[in-house]
């Protein structure tokens, strides 16, 4: 398959995560397990928040649109993956694939910035209590998430707008489940300099300064938590900050990793069992390392259950 430019019929070939044929019944049920899990985790969170009059706070919000984004991320990928290997065709359009690539630098985006404002609510929330819903007013979270989904939304942009001026030629194989940039820029024929530059400095910038406004806010609520002389507020605290902290650990162990592991060992394997952590498991992930370590969410949870069980 050749072609001059972008502008023509274009398709890439998505080869996946193996190419053996045994292997791909497995493949499609784990998958479509992991997916069907996440779908119904995040939007059950999305629910119970919304449902529930006592979660209408800064910390939920941002929890809720966590798992939208979560959820949506998942969406962009999975499924594309699952009839792939149903229908055994491997073709992706190129429209598809680019929008595939925007998506998928959207969302990543999106969970770094957000897991960055959770950070900063809890800072508030522990090191400055009584000043707390004057600082997290309704005002500033909207004002919050909306500068994360405008940041997320423009560097997107930017990297569809470079990738559309390259040519591709010959090789169009990509040795990965879905679209991912990188692995794009590996096909072209034309100079994809300023391509991987911006890559590798926007991934610095937002991988880096977020992680250390995240570090920066988790020194000083450890700070204030040791001041408590309550056992069951220190409890409460450090209950509500570790599952955050679970979730940035796993968010930045596998997305970052993937991004700044050098070029000689990029291998295939690495970098799609790299993608399928930070695709797959940890937007599945997500919603139990919240919920299953807060009474609230479980409090919700359970009366949304409840009033889905007494309408069937």
């Amino acid at each position: 398959m050749e072609t001059e430019n972008q502008t023509g019929v274009l398709e890439f070939i998505l080869l996946g995560l193996s190419e053996d044929l045994e292997l791909q019944p497995f493949i499609f049920g784990l998958f479509l397990t992991m997916y069907l899990i996440t779908v119904l985790g995040n939007l059950f969170i999305i629910l119970a928040v919304s449902s529930d009059a006592h979660l209408h706070t800064p910390m939920y919000f941002f929890f809720s649109n966590l798992s939208l984004v979560d959820f949506c991320f998942s969406s962009t990928i999975v499924p594309k993956m699952l009839v792939n290997i149903r229908t055994q065709k491997k073709a992706i359009a190129y429209v598809d694939c680019l929008t595939q690539v925007y998506f998928s630098m959207l969302f990543p985006i999106l969970d770094t910035l957000l897991l960055t404002v959770m950070a900063y609510d809890r800072f508030v929330a522990i090191c400055h209590p009584l000043h707390y819903t004057a600082i997290m007013n309704p005002r500033l979270c909207g004002l919050l998430v909306f500068t994360t989904w405008f940041i997320g939304v423009m560097i997107s942009l930017l990297h569809i707008s470079l990738m559309m001026h390259l040519t591709f030629c010959k090789d169009l194989e990509i040795p990965h489940f879905f679209c991912e940039l990188t692995k794009i820029l590996k096909l072209a024929c034309s100079d994809t300099f300023l391509n991987s530059t911006l890559i590798y400095c926007l991934t610095g910038v937002l991988g880096v300064f977020p992680l250390i406004g995240i570090l920066f806010s988790y020194a000083q609520i450890v700070s204030t938590i040791r001041k408590m002389s309550s056992s069951g507020g220190k409890q409460k605290a450090f209950s509500t900050c570790g599952s955050h902290l679970s979730v940035v650990s796993l968010f930045y162990g596998t997305s970052v990793g993937v991004y700044f592991t050098p070029a000689v060992t990029h291998s295939s394997p690495n970098v799609s069992i790299g993608s399928v952590m930070y695709t797959v498991v940890t937007p599945m992930l997500n919603p139990f390392i919240y919920s299953l370590r807060n009474k609230d969410v479980k409090g919700a949870l359970g009366k949304l259950l409840s009033r889905v069980a007494s309408c069937l």
